[in-house]
């Protein structure tokens, strides 16, 4: 028997427990992991809460991310004890994910827990930190420097945004945080933000271009927010568009792309392939400040994940919860 978070919709309506499973329910898949830590993310949250029509089968174990140990394989990369971890794939959508004290995967969806990190540190970083990576590595891609000028972080006080500024500012970049919390502004600065500004100002409809502002940004909001963070945008800058917590909207105009020829740059952190997937995982270990993980995250037990959940779409959540499944 293992314990796991079951989401369900019957007649009854939508449905969220902790409850025991037997192995055998596990879904198909040629790797068992035998699950240490997962965590909560905003996709999570909607899974969970039924929010949001994320989950796209039922009965669903919810957890986008998950690190552990494999118990069993039979696929040519991994061997039994291998540690491991996993982000992404349509796992606590399409196929039970995280939220479990085991979890049985397609091998290829998985990649080696990088040997400078422990499980709860990885998932400390989780789908959040990751992500923010992949923008990051995009806006490298297309020319960002230290002295490109200002940074702008939207939805600073999310798992993302708080990643993205710690990596930003420890790279040497000036950071701007875009937050609806301005009391947590002490928490950005120790992150590294240089610049607090209150989410008002990007929130609502505005011009299709505005003074320029900043020389990138990495936004997971979306929405008016991504438009007038476009309209803000330097000549020749560029914006990393990796969430949607405002809307999945875009009502802006194509004013910014072709007066100034900036670049929105869309990250899809959900089936990155192998290689990018191990590269970004390097970039991390090397790049983000391990030390800063503390600051960052809270760690709750496995029967907290459901008040937990409801908590972070609200916005009560601030950077990131790590979940112990195994308590």
């Amino acid at each position: 028997m293992l314990k796991a978070i079951l989401v369900d919709k019957s007649e009854d309506g939508y449905q969220a427990r902790m409850t025991e499973l037997e192995d055998v329910r596990l879904p198909e898949g040629d790797v068992t992991v035998r699950v240490e830590f997962s965590t909560l993310n905003y996709k999570d949250g909607l899974a969970i809460s039924g929010r949001g029509p994320v989950v796209r089968r039922f009965p669903m174990v919810p957890g986008i991310d998950l690190a552990g140990t494999v118990e069993v394989s039979n696929h040519a990369r991994y061997k039994i004890g291998d540690r491991v971890l996993l982000n992404g794939w349509g796992v606590g959508e399409t196929h039970w994910g995280g939220l479990a004290q085991k979890a049985r995967l397609k091998g290829d969806w998985l990649i080696p827990l990088p040997d400078q990190l422990s499980a709860r540190q990885a998932m400390a970083i989780g789908t959040a930190g990751y992500t923010a990576m992949l923008c990051l590595m995009a806006l490298e891609r297309h020319g960002l420097s230290p002295d490109s000028g200002e940074v702008l972080v939207t939805g600073a006080n999310g798992g993302v945004g708080s990643f993205a500024i710690a990596l930003l500012a420890g790279l040497g970049y000036s950071v701007t945080a875009s937050t609806g919390r301005p009391a947590e502004s002490d928490y950005l600065k120790r992150l590294g933000a240089t610049t607090i500004i209150d989410r008002a100002e990007l929130s609502s409809p505005g011009r299709p271009l505005a003074s320029e502002r900043w020389a990138a940004a990495i936004d997971s909001v979306g929405s008016h927010t991504l438009a007038n963070v476009c309209a803000s945008t330097r000549s020749d800058g560029a914006v990393a568009a990796c969430g949607l917590a405002q809307g999945m909207d875009f009502p802006a105009t194509v004013a910014p792309f072709i007066l100034r020829g900036i670049s929105l740059l869309g990250i899809n952190s959900v089936t990155r392939p192998y290689e990018e997937r191990v590269a970004a995982w390097q970039r991390l270990c090397s790049d983000l400040n391990l030390a800063q993980l503390d600051e960052i995250t809270r760690e709750i037990a496995l029967s907290e994940a459901i008040d937990v959940a409801h908590d972070l779409l609200d916005g009560k959540v601030r950077g990131r919860v790590v979940v112990d499944v195994n308590r």
